[in-house]
This record gives structure tokens, C-alpha cells and sequence, in this order.
């Protein structure tokens, strides 16, 4: 395996309020070049779901809508070794760096996208930046254990920051 270097850059901007950082893009994110890029991932449809709103589409309509709700997205890790798409075979590693985040938004509360974006977050990034992450269910089409209905209820929380 040779390491892969993160290829999306975050979004935000100064208003935003909350941080959703995932593991590590997927082989569709990375073609796509744009966060949760497989159609059988239900981030999108949650999120707009959680607000209200209709699913965004196109980048720029999905970065419209993310900053239109004071959300900063990006992923816990900048490079790492693994396998298609599996969190579970990411390997050595390296953190994103979230202080340019930090510095311009008034991040109220940091949520992570799953199990392994929460060993991950809070490995790596938490001992450098002394805060904790709100650990959200999976949206990845791996975790089949929770239902849509599921996912927005548990999801819901981000609304409320």
C-alpha cells in the first residue's frame, strides 16, 4: 500500500459553528473530488433532512447548503495507507491540521462521522487541540445496522448547536 494524500480541501468560512469531520474520503469522494461522493452514502440526505431543506446536488449546491447552515466539513485525517474505501484499513495515519479552521470560525462543537473517525480524532487531533468530539452514527453504506429514520433522529443534534 502506498499513502494517499487527502484531496479535498475543508469547507467553511467565519460563520461557521459546527466542524463534521469524517475518517478519510472514499474512492467516490475522491472522484468525485467532493465529501460523501457515493450515492449509497446518506450524509446529504440527513443533513438536509436535520434542516429542513432539500438535498443538495451538485458541489456547489452541497457546499451552499453546508455554509448556509454554519457547518465546516472536512475529515479527520490528511494521509493515510488503505484499501478502496475501508476505514478499517487506514493505516499510518497523519492528521489534518484544523487550526486554520479554528482560527476563523467560532467553532462551537465538533462532531465526527462514525467509529473510526472518533479512534481516529481522538488519537491524533484531540491531545493537540484539547477538545473533545460528539461521536454521530455512521453515514457510510457499511453501517446498515441504523435506518434513515435513525440516522435524522441521532443526526438531529447538530441542529441544536
Amino acid at each position: 500500500m502506498t499513502a494517499i494524500s487527502h484531496p479535498i480541501p475543508p469547507v467553511y468560512d467565519e460563520r461557521s459553528e459546527i466542524l463534521i469531520l469524517g475518517t478519510f474520503p472514499s474512492v467516490k469522494s475522491r472522484e468525485a473530488q467532493f465529501y460523501y461522493g457515493h450515492p449509497q452514502n446518506s450524509f446529504w440526505r440527513v443533513a438536509a433532512a436535520v434542516f429542513e431543506q432539500e438535498t443538495p446536488r451538485t458541489i456547489e449546491e452541497k457546499k451552499e447548503f453546508l455554509l448556509r447552515n454554519r457547518i465546516a466539513l472536512w475529515d479527520v485525517v490528511a494521509s493515510c495507507e488503505i484499501e478502496g474505501s475501508s476505514d478499517q484499513s487506514i493505516r499510518n495515519a497523519v492528521p489534518n491540521d484544523l487550526t486554520p479552521i479554528l482560527r476563523t470560525a467560532n467553532i462551537r462543537q465538533i462532531f465526527v462521522n462514525g467509529r473510526k473517525a472518533e479512534q481516529l480524532y481522538n488519537q491524533l487531533i484531540a491531545p493537540r487541540i484539547g477538545r473533545k468530539a460528539v461521536r454521530l452514527p455512521s453515514t457510510s453504506p457499511a453501517n446498515a445496522a441504523k435506518s434513515l429514520e435513525q440516522l435524522i433522529r441521532e443526526w438531529s443534534i447538530i441542529r441544536s448547536c
